[in-house]
Order: structure tokens, then C-alpha cells, then sequence
């Protein structure tokens, strides 16, 4: 079985060799792609990119006007949505704050956060794109490779010298193939998380800045009102003792 598995390795390195230095560069193409993926999964995994838990309760902190127990719950975390919340209640419990100058540096440290989280997305892209081009060339190479050693031949024509010179320039396209398909879709959903990073960040700000139109502000106003009125005493026309003055009892 040793030999067998040995004699498919050869027979795979002998193939790697004769795609040319085409095959040579995405193989490097492909090592950088897996270097990039990983990172990336690494960084989400540790700034836990998508979790919810830490801003929705810090929220609700906030809707009970509470905003030290939320600056609390939100310490410490290395969830970019909830550093950009610390900021806003940070911001909101200065004195005299600008509304407009707040709203300006959140925008700045969120497009900061989101700039980090696309760091070496762009490199997928480009991978993902070269990776057939590269495959195409390689396989234009080989054929013109393939056709000139037909000519060297002449008259003595061997099929095997064309059949080989194609199966080995078709081997780049499909390499290329091979390394763009998975990089594809790898890049499409590292996008999306970062994509919905950046809805969550802007949906946890308004919910802050408009927390008087919120649903749960709006209950907790009706809740106060409601209890106010049920401390004030009642007014009845129906009650003839208190109706009739003490003068007038004779």
C-alpha cells in the first residue's frame, strides 16, 4: 500500500511540474488565501463579531434610564458594536453635548472598527479573481506549447504529443479553478458578517439617540403615567355628604 500511495504522490508532483510556473503561483496564491482565511476567522471568533447578548442588555439599562448599569454591562467587551455603544453614552453623559459633533465622531470610530474588520478582504477579492485568469493563461501557454512541438515534429505526427500538451495545459484551469471557487465563497460571507457588523452598530446608535420613540420608552412613559394617576385622589359628583356645606346642615 506504501508503494501504491507513493507512486500517486510521484505521479502528482510529476503533473504539479509539468503545469509550468503558472501552477507554481497559484499554489502560492492558495497558501496566502488560507493564511488570510484563517486570521480572519481568528479575529471574528475573538472580537465575537455577531453576538448580541452585551448590547441588547445594555439597552435595556438604558430604557430604564439607567446608564451606569449599561456603561457597565458594556466595559470590557471586544465586541466593536458594543465599544461604539460605550461610546454614545459616554458622549450622551458629558455636559452640553453637540448632538451633531457626537454623531460625527461616531461615525469616525465606527468606520475605524469596520476598516479593521475589512483588513485583507480586498486581498481575497483579488485572489479569487486572478486564480482563473492565471488558470486561462496557463492553459493558452501550454496549447502554444503543445502546437510548436507538433510542428517540430513534421510529418511524423504523434496524437500522444497533442493529447499530452493539452491534458497539461487544461491542469492550470482547472488549478485555478480549484483555488478561486472556495475563495469565492469564503469572501462572500467574511463580507456579510462584517456587512451585518455594521447594521448592528448603526441600529444600536438610533436606538440610543431615539430613545424616546422607542416601543420600551413608550411603555415605560404610560407605566409612570399611569401610575401617577392612580395616586390622585378621586373627585365624585355623586357623593352628597361632602356636596352639602356644614353651614347649610340645620
Amino acid at each position: 500500500m506504501s508503494t501504491s500511495s507513493s507512486a500517486a504522490s510521484g505521479a502528482f508532483a510529476e503533473s504539479f511540474g509539468q503545469g509550468g510556473p503558472v501552477l507554481w503561483i497559484l499554489a502560492l496564491l492558495s497558501i496566502a488565501a488560507l493564511a488570510i482565511i484563517l486570521v480572519k476567522l481568528w479575529q471574528f471568533s475573538r472580537l465575537k463579531l455577531n453576538a448580541s447578548d452585551p448590547t441588547e442588555q445594555a439597552l435595556r439599562y438604558w430604557y430604564q434610564q439607567d446608564p451606569q448599569q449599561a456603561l457597565a454591562v458594556l466595559q470590557g467587551s471586544p465586541q466593536p458594536t458594543a465599544q461604539l455603544l460605550a461610546r454614545t453614552l459616554q458622549g450622551l453623559a458629558m455636559p452640553a453635548v453637540d448632538l451633531g459633533l457626537l454623531r460625527e465622531e461616531l461615525t469616525r470610530f465606527a468606520s475605524a472598527k469596520l476598516e479593521q474588520l475589512r483588513a485583507w478582504l480586498r486581498a481575497l477579492e483579488v485572489i479569487a479573481a486572478l486564480s482563473p485568469l492565471l488558470g486561462l493563461l496557463g492553459t493558452v501557454l501550454g496549447m502554444i506549447e503543445a502546437f510548436r512541438q507538433l510542428e517540430l515534429a513534421g510529418s511524423q505526427v504523434d496524437p500522444a504529443i497533442l493529447s499530452g500538451g493539452i491534458w497539461q495545459a487544461l491542469l492550470t484551469t482547472a488549478a485555478g479553478l480549484s483555488v478561486a471557487i472556495p475563495v469565492v465563497l469564503v469572501h462572500s460571507w467574511l463580507e456579510r458578517r462584517v456587512e451585518r457588523c455594521g447594521h448592528q452598530m448603526e441600529d444600536a446608535v438610533t436606538r440610543v439617540l431615539t430613545r424616546d420613540l422607542s416601543p420600551e420608552s413608550i411603555a415605560l412613559s404610560v407605566k409612570g403615567r399611569r401610575a401617577m394617576d392612580s395616586g390622585k385622589p378621586s373627585v365624585s359628583g355623586n357623593d352628597n355628604s361632602s356636596s352639602v356645606p356644614a353651614t347649610d346642615a340645620v
